[in-house]
C-alpha cells in the first residue's frame, strides 16, 4: 500500500511531477524565513548546496512537527555561481542583472530534497546540473523579463526552463527533473526500496 506524501511546498511545478508520476500528494507549504535564515548561513560562510539542504530539512521539520504520522517532503533550489548562492530576483532590474553577470557563462542549481517519517530525517539527496547561457543581446534580454517577469521572479536565477527560460541556454548537462526543483528519479527510487510506493 503506497503512503501518501505531505510536500511542505508551494510549488505547483513539483506538485505536479510527484502526481503525475502517480504519487498521492497533498501540498502544505511550510512558513519558514527564507531570506533571513539563507543570510544567516551566508554570513557564516556556508557553501550553496548546504544552504538549499538546510532550508529543505526546515521545511520537512517545520511540517512533521505538525504531522509527525505523515511522510513529509522538503525542497528547496540554490543557484551557485561566483561562488556564491543566487535567489529568486525581488525586481526586474535584479533579474537583469543577474542574467546579464551569468550571459556566455556556466553555473550550476543545485536542488535539495529531504524526507522526513515520524517526525525525523531518514533520506535526503542534492541534485546538481550545470547550465551555460548564451550570449544573448540587451534588447532581447529586456524583452524576455518584460513578457515574462510575473513567472521568473518565482524562480532560482530568474528563468524557467519549461518557458521562453529554455532560450537564455546553449546547453545544459544534468536531470531536467532536477531544473524543475525536484530531483525525481532518485527520490522515486527511494521511496520503492522502502516500500513507501508500489513497484
Amino acid at each position: 500500500m503506497s503512503r501518501p506524501i505531505l510536500l511542505a511546498s508551494a510549488s505547483e511545478t513539483r506538485l505536479a511531477l510527484l502526481r503525475n508520476a502517480g504519487i498521492e500528494t497533498s501540498a502544505l507549504p511550510a512558513r519558514i524565513d527564507e531570506e533571513a535564515i539563507r543570510a544567516a548561513l551566508e554570513a557564516e560562510g556556508a557553501h550553496p548546496q548546504d544552504i538549499a539542504d538546510a532550508l529543505a530539512e526546515m521545511k520537512a521539520r517545520k511540517i512533521a512537527e505538525r504531522h509527525p504520522e505523515a511522510l513529509v517532503l522538503g525542497c528547496d533550489q540554490v543557484l551557485e555561481f561566483d561562488r556564491r548562492a543566487w535567489g529568486k530576483p525581488e525586481t526586474p532590474a535584479v533579474a537583469r542583472a543577474q542574467l546579464l553577470a551569468m550571459r556566455g557563462q556556466t553555473h550550476r542549481l543545485l536542488s535539495a530534497i529531504v524526507l522526513y517519517d515520524k517526525g525525523a530525517p531518514i533520506w535526503r539527496h542534492i541534485g546538481r546540473v550545470e547550465l551555460t547561457m548564451r550570449s544573448f543581446s540587451d534588447a532581447w534580454l529586456d524583452g524576455y523579463i518584460s513578457r515574462n517577469w510575473d513567472s521568473l521572479r518565482h524562480s532560482a536565477g530568474g528563468y524557467k526552463l519549461e518557458e521562453e527560460g529554455v532560450r537564455l541556454f546553449t546547453d545544459i548537462r544534468g536531470d531536467y527533473f532536477t531544473v524543475l526543483g525536484l530531483p525525481l528519479l532518485p527520490l522515486l527510487a527511494y521511496l520503492e526500496l522502502r516500500g513507501f510506493i508500489e513497484t
